[in-house]
């Protein structure tokens, strides 16, 4: 089973991991866009989630090693997934995946400025297609110079009407296709800002 969710705060995703644990369904893989399930037998279990991203395969096992010499078994993530989630395989294994606050807070820290990172790598292509001409921030005021059909506007009726319609998709592409890079810069830096204020949140308590 499927299931398409999306969250910034990683005690929120533990908990509904859990939960659906609760009601018989065992967590097996985090996708792109959601995560994977089986049907099995309902389990009071405790899932735990990190945020780490590793340039070395060795680093990534002794990273999931060390955690199973505590009693968790790495459930789903790769080196360079980021998200790492952990299931406690040995009852009489630790509660907590980390030693303190600090360690615990520190994933939100992380996933901040992988966030950012992201935002980062986009402004210096919108700024390249400014300053080479290739965006025009002027349609926005005037939309029409994006329509090249010879006489559009003066046409009335029904031909205006199948003229309009047939090249408003052209139109948008080359108009507005760079409002996506926008969207995507300010996404990005909003889940920064989030987990920022959640990094700064998790070490006071």
């Amino acid at each position: 089973m499927k299931q398409f969710k999306f969250f910034t705060n990683f005690d929120k995703e533990e908990s509904w991991l859990n939960d659906m644990a609760s009601q018989g369904y065992r967590f097996t893989k985090k996708t792109l866009f959601g995560y994977e399930f089986e049907p099995g037998k309902r389990e009071n279990t405790v899932i735990k989630m990190d945020y780490r991203i590793f340039k070395h395969q060795e680093d990534f096992e002794d990273y999931c090693a060390l955690f199973e010499d505590s009693g968790w078994e790495h459930r789903s993530g790769t080196k360079s997934s980021g998200y790492q989630y952990f299931y406690k395989a040995d009852e009489h294994g630790s509660e907590e995946i980390f030693s303190d606050v600090h360690s615990k807070a520190g994933r939100y820290k992380r996933l901040s400025e992988m966030w950012a990172t992201l935002a980062c790598v986009f402004i210096p292509i919108l700024a390249e297609l400014i300053s080479t001409g290739s965006i025009d921030p002027g349609v926005l005021v005037n939309p029409k110079s994006l329509y090249y059909t010879p006489g559009l506007w003066q046409l009335n009726g029904m031909t205006f009407w199948r003229a309009f319609l047939f090249e408003t998709p052209f139109a948008l592409g080359r108009g507005f296709i760079w409002l996506f890079l926008v969207c995507m810069i300010v996404m990005y830096l909003y889940f920064a800002m989030k987990a920022g204020k959640q990094y700064r949140k998790s070490k006071q308590e």
